[in-house]
């Protein structure tokens, strides 16, 4: 799990799988929020969503944990988390430990 810690981190939502549950806005609300549809996206460091599908911000340091296990939390498996290599670490597409 250490090339988790020192790899950049970078999530996006697949809006047509979001189920609107919520738990990323709980668990890490400075990276997902709601937008006026009910689903989730991710949200740049300026604090803008980023509509377009498909859309990844960078995950901060200091909520990696939190944004990883939103995604492994997260009933609709809506949430990717992938390293600068492209492998995903958290979300539907990741391999298990």
């Amino acid at each position: 799990m250490a090339e988790v810690a020192t790899d950049q981190l970078q999530v996006w939502v697949d809006q047509d799988l979001c189920t609107g549950d919520g738990l990323c806005v709980q668990y890490a609300p400075e990276v997902f929020e709601f937008d006026v549809d009910g689903l989730a996206y991710v949200k740049g460091a300026d604090g803008e969503l980023r509509l377009a599908p498909g859309s990844r911000v960078d995950v901060p340091e200091h909520l990696r944990l939190e944004v990883i296990d939103s995604a492994k939390e997260c009933p609709g498996e809506c949430i990717h988390v992938v390293r600068g290599d492209g492998v995903e670490v958290a979300g539907p597409e990741a391999e298990e430990d």
